[in-house]
């Protein structure tokens, strides 16, 4: 999980969360150092929560809903799905996502979802959905930093519950 938390670090926190609003924050005066440090904190834990809404929803959501039918396991992604079933399956499963995963055949990847299925990665998402969430909101509502709360809680709002 260390390196999956990395990679989303920098390829979707900083990038998509972290700088537009530290841009914004430096353009509206929002630009005192402890302000810009509590942001990242936020923003990083935001844009994690993000990254982990939009693996799952690659493999699980509507392709109608989201616009795109998800490839991350054809691409051997290191996504948040395969680092939690690798986490949670028995020496045997571990054997058998491994070795279909990546694999560009409909038969691999409906095996790599079969095992998805059958470990409790829905319950695992929706724990860490619920938990995260709780989180964020805490860090927000104990800011002692002058942020915009109230901005801040929208975007994370935003992004609640999505299913695209």
């Amino acid at each position: 999980m260390e390196r999956y938390s990395a990679i989303v670090e920098y390829k979707t926190a900083y990038y998509s969360f972290y700088l537009p609003v530290a841009l914004a924050m430096h353009l509206c005066g929002h630009n005192r150092p402890e302000q810009l440090a509590s942001a990242k904190e936020i923003l990083l834990r935001i844009g994690h929560y993000f990254q982990v809404q939009d693996d799952y929803l690659d493999c699980f959501g509507d392709p109608k809903v989201i616009g795109k039918v998800g490839t991350d396991i054809q691409e051997r992604k290191c996504s948040w799905l395969y680092i939690t079933a690798m986490s949670l399956a028995s020496e045997e499963e571990k054997s058998l996502l491994s070795s279909v995963y990546g694999r560009k055949d409909d038969e691999s990847v409906s095996v790599v979802k079969g095992l998805y299925q059958t470990l409790p990665l829905r319950d695992k998402y929706q724990q860490y959905c619920s938990q995260t969430y709780q989180e964020i909101c805490d860090a927000i509502e104990v800011d002692k930093s002058g942020l915009p709360k109230e901005a801040f809680l929208d975007f994370l709002d935003a992004i609640h519950k999505r299913n695209k």
